[in-house]
C-alpha cells in the first residue's frame, strides 16, 4: 500500500464585507478564482486559500494564518510599496520582529484576520 501525497492545505478564512476583501487580496497579489457568489480562492506562488462571504466576529477576530517567505525584510519592501493601509479601512501592517526562531511581521486583513508573515532561521 502507498502513502497518498499531500498536495495542499487550504485554510477558509471569512469577510466582513466580501467584495472589500476580494479587491484586498487582489491588491495583495492573490489571483482569484470565484468559486460561487460566496466563495472565492485564492491564492500565489503555490498557497491557497478560501474566501467566504462569511462573517461570525468571534471567529474571524481569532482567525491567524502563518505565511512563511524566503526573506521577509524583502517581502516588507514590497509589501510596504502596495500601501494597503492607505487603501482599505481597518488594515494594519506592523513592522518586523526578530526573535529566536526568525523574523516575522504581521498584516490585518480589513476584516480582522491577522497573518503572520516569517522566515525561519
Amino acid at each position: 500500500m502507498t502513502t497518498p501525497q499531500i498536495r495542499s492545505l487550504r485554510p477558509f478564512i471569512g469577510a466582513k464585507d466580501f467584495a472589500v476583501s476580494r479587491s484586498f487580496y487582489q491588491a495583495w497579489g492573490f489571483a482569484e478564482t470565484v468559486l460561487s457568489p460566496a466563495m472565492s480562492v485564492f491564492s500565489r506562488e503555490g498557497v491557497s486559500f478560501y474566501l467566504q462571504d462569511y462573517y461570525a466576529p468571534e471567529w474571524v477576530g481569532n482567525t491567524m494564518l502563518f505565511l512563511e517567505v524566503k526573506d521577509v525584510e524583502q517581502y516588507w519592501v514590497e509589501l510596504m510599496a502596495l500601501d494597503l493601509p492607505g487603501r482599505y479601512a481597518g488594515v494594519r501592517v506592523l513592522p518586523i520582529r526578530h526573535e529566536d526562531w526568525g523574523k516575522e511581521g504581521f498584516v490585518h486583513d480589513p476584516s480582522g484576520v491577522l497573518w503572520h508573515i516569517g522566515e525561519f532561521n
